[in-house]
């Protein structure tokens, strides 16, 4: 079997793998990279591409399929290769080499390899509500791709974290109207967020419901009308509903990361944060799939340990050159690719 050769192998094509392409390109270190999905964007493009992101630094509010568009243009110099809809299934030692063979069957060949992996293999939490199966998906939903598609609708958007809320927001000026559930009466988003939520609410543009827990759907033929909810002492309620938007979190599955020997913690690899290096030489671990003492789970945190990885790897590509730290705006990019 034909091996590919490269420098350093990405496993995770989301935003801060695509990011982590750029700051290996600055450095001329070529990249692979390989990703389950069919497509580049991690989460930001299955779950969510139009929920609007508002901690990218220079950026106020960027939708998430655009903010993919933008890392895919900044690594584009780099000339990345990507391996798409393609599992990693076995990372093994050879030599100083490391070598990725990926379930399409391509081996490739790398002096290091980045995992930005995201959370694993994942898929949403779903609410233990009688009558569930039957309004998925066309009732119930667990991400939101088209905005549009609940313009006028009536809506009930059950949880307490950021990404409810983040919904709330966005769709509030499109749905007919929206009912915010949530077991408690504290929320676990942004405060920022929390208090635009609550100023919906004291505005009549949306009602929060708490503390509520989901309860039962009623509908017939698919087509929900309401969304029964119910209280601590079991009282319940019944909210007329179109749609209801559960976001309870993801399940999260390492798949074969698990079983590649790295050092685990609560199922996150462990890497040392000054050069997000895991517990073997040339594996280095960057965004939500990598921990550390005081970790903040941020994209612009990702950002950051993707630059501190390719720094890091940079003597291993290519041994005996120093690298001479210069900023990109007077190193340039144009000319780095080769």
């Amino acid at each position: 079997m034909t091996i590919e050769r490269t420098d350093v192998a990405i496993i995770g094509a989301g935003p801060v793998g695509l990011f982590a392409v750029f700051e290996c390109g600055m450095l001329k270190m070529r990249c692979h990279v390989v990703d389950a999905l069919d497509v580049i964007g991690g989460q930001c493009a299955a779950l969510y591409p139009e929920k609007p992101i508002y901690d990218i630094p220079g950026h106020p509010s960027i939708d998430a399929i655009d903010l993919i568009r933008r890392l895919e243009e900044q690594a584009a110099p780099f000339a990345p290769v990507y391996h798409l809809g393609a599992r990693v299934e076995e990372l093994a030692r050879d030599g100083e080499d490391w070598i990725v063979t990926t379930s399409r069957g391509a081996r490739i060949a790398a002096r290091a390899v980045i995992v930005a992996a995201g959370v694993g293999a994942f898929g949403p939490n779903r609410p233990p509500v009688t009558r569930l199966a039957e309004f998925e998906p066309g009732c119930v939903h667990y991400l939101v791709r088209q905005r549009e598609a609940f313009r006028g609708k009536r809506l009930v958007i059950a949880g307490g974290g950021d990404s409810a809320l983040d919904w709330t927001l966005a769709l509030a000026d499109i749905a007919a109207h929206i009912d915010v559930v949530h077991r408690r009466d504290k929320f676990r988003a942004a405060p920022e967020t929390v208090a635009r939520m609550k100023a919906l609410a004291a505005a009549g543009r949306i009602d929060i419901v708490t503390p509520y827990q989901l309860d039962a759907l009623e509908g017939e033929a698919g087509a929900l009308e309401a969304v029964v909810i119910k209280d601590l002492d079991g009282g319940t309620r019944r909210l007329p509903a179109d749609h209801l938007l559960a976001f309870f979190g993801l399940s999260q599955n390492l798949g074969p990361i698990a079983q590649w020997g790295l050092a685990l913690e609560r199922n996150l690899i462990t890497v040392d944060p000054a050069t997000c290096a895991t517990s073997a030489a040339g594996i280095h671990a960057i965004g939500d799939i990598a921990t550390y003492p005081g970790k903040l789970k941020l994209i612009l945190t990702g950002f950051a340990e993707a630059a501190s990885a390719a720094h890091a790897i940079h003597g291993r590509v290519h041994p005996g050159t120093a690298l001479h730290f210069e900023y990109s705006t007077s190193k340039g990019v144009a000319g780095f690719a080769a």
